[in-house]
């Protein structure tokens, strides 16, 4: 039992799922603007969402900005303007020629906000997109406002030893069919699904530490956000939270990835949930 658990925690943190009840979610926030910019030799698929002030939404290892976002995106884009990204070869972004790395779509977002113009913005990243997060903060403080790490961790001792059995032993059958229909709802090509696999697997079997020093660097006020059952374990997250100089740190009830509503979390469809998107506002207008 303790065996597929962690093989389904292994999933949960490079993969997100979709359910064919998410467009009702999302249908009462019609995206401002959306398409593709050339970033770094890939064609970048990006939504904009609200008026007010930037924040960039960063989505889960195999997911999309619906799966990881359709549920609290609504809310978030009441008060400022969302960005929501689409990272390499994950739904309707191009591949490159090269392994993903978070240092690489760090840069790619970068990359992206300067092509939209948007000099600085605050950010929001989900499980590996809390890690795409982790290193902007890291390598282009300049472009940062504020942080909220969501279900991230900064080295491999921050998960049980488990989840690394799991992802080591991940075959492309073991994938849930509700996250292959997922991206083939939107990239409807199994040999990109194939890929997407792929790279998302080979990323985390060669993931590599960032240090205390890397994260002690980080100046932006940053809120670090897990569940109680979530991938990341509670002492992981206090960690995290004494080595960021500006950091909040919030324990929600919950599993990876449920506080935000993040699709294979639904009870029965439902997200229960939206207190988290107040405790996200009340932090990103907070003064420091």
């Amino acid at each position: 039992m303790k065996k597929c658990t962690y093989l389904l925690l292994s999933f949960m943190i490079v993969f997100a799922s979709v359910n064919t009840t998410q467009s009702q979610y999302m249908q009462d926030t019609a995206a401002l603007k959306k398409g593709y910019s050339e970033v770094n030799g890939i064609q970048m698929y990006y939504e904009i969402y609200g008026k007010g002030s930037p924040l960039v939404l960063i989505h889960g290892g195999g997911s999309t900005i619906q799966t990881s976002f359709g549920r609290i995106l609504p809310l978030l884009s009441k008060n400022r303007s969302v960005i929501a990204v689409e990272l390499q070869a994950h739904g309707r972004t191009s591949d490159r020629n090269a392994p993903l790395s978070f240092a690489q779509d760090a840069n790619d977002v970068v990359t992206l906000l300067k092509n939209l113009n948007i000099p600085k913005a605050d950010f929001l990243g989900f499980s590996n997109g809390a890690q795409t997060a982790m290193q902007i903060a890291i390598s282009y403080p300049a472009v940062v406002n504020k942080l909220i790490f969501a279900s991230g961790f900064y080295n491999r001792s921050g998960v049980p030893d488990g989840f690394w059995k799991g992802i080591n032993n991940a075959q492309f059958s073991d994938m849930p069919q509700a996250l292959k229909d997922g991206f083939l709802k939107i990239n409807n090509d199994s040999a990109k699904l194939l890929n997407m696999f792929h790279r998302d697997v080979v990323r985390m079997q060669t993931f590599k530490d960032w240090s205390d020093n890397d994260l002690t660097s980080i100046t932006a006020p940053a809120l670090i956000i897990i569940g109680d059952r979530d991938v990341p374990t509670p002492e992981h997250a206090v960690a995290m939270h004494h080595l960021i100089p500006h950091s909040q740190l919030a324990i929600i009830p919950g599993v990876h990835g449920q506080f935000l509503g993040e699709i294979t979390t639904l009870d029965n469809g439902k997200w229960k949930e939206q207190y988290v998107a107040d405790l996200f506002e009340q932090f990103l207008t907070a003064a420091y």
